[in-house]
């Protein structure tokens, strides 16, 4: 029996192909999937928190895909690596490399110039990442845990809220969440700050 799932509004599709990087083969439903899905996330966590990290390794796609490895490596294959396939978000595949780059340049450069205030830093630098979709699933996580990393690290303030809420339901808080991001898709910042601390 194959791994069935249900998605709900904003969340990306897993394609067949990417199902067979599926490393726990008893996972058949969306909430057996969350479940170890989560327990991984909660170990990179522990590992992000107990370290430090300078703004030039942070902002580099080795570490970047390395946080992604920490969150999903012990239920996926492809965790890490850069999806293949075109999706429903994000940019062409072929142009993950060079936008992750360019992302990676510019928030080095307002770190070390002090374009933003550091909440918007770190919000900004959620919001492009997600948009540029890197990886095959988990994207929003990655880029609220990354944003979580530069809040707490490069700057010593506590780490975000998100909205306090399970993003990974469907629900008022998702709802929110979704119209930040789609607001900020917009060059409207305001409503995705004020989510970040709610």
């Amino acid at each position: 029996m194959g791994l069935e799932l249900d998605y709900i509004n904003g969340q990306t599709p897993i394609d067949e192909d990417e199902k067979e990087g599926l490393l726990i083969e008893t996972i058949t439903t969306k909430s057996e999937l969350n479940e170890f899905e989560q327990q991984n996330i909660e170990e990179a966590m522990q590992w992000v928190f107990g370290r430090k990290f300078k703004a030039k390794e942070i902002f580099t796609e080795k570490f970047i895909c390395n946080i992604h490895k920490r969150m999903y490596g012990d239920v996926w294959a492809w965790a890490g690596k850069f999806r293949k396939t075109d999706k429903n978000l994000g940019i062409d595949k072929y142009q993950i490399p060079v936008a992750l780059k360019v992302l990676c340049d510019d928030a080095l450069f307002w770190v070390e110039n002090g374009t933003y205030p550091p909440e918007e830093i770190a919000v900004r630098f959620k919001h492009r990442i997600v948009s540029i979709h890197c990886f095959p699933n988990g994207n929003g996580r990655h880029s609220r845990l990354m944003g979580d990393i530069i809040i707490e690290k490069l700057f010593g303030q506590e780490p975000f809220t998100w909205g306090a809420g399970n993003l990974s339901k469907a629900g008022d808080t998702r709802s929110t969440y979704l119209h930040a991001v789609k607001a900020a898709d917009q060059g409207e910042y305001a409503p995705l700050f004020a989510f970040a601390r709610s």
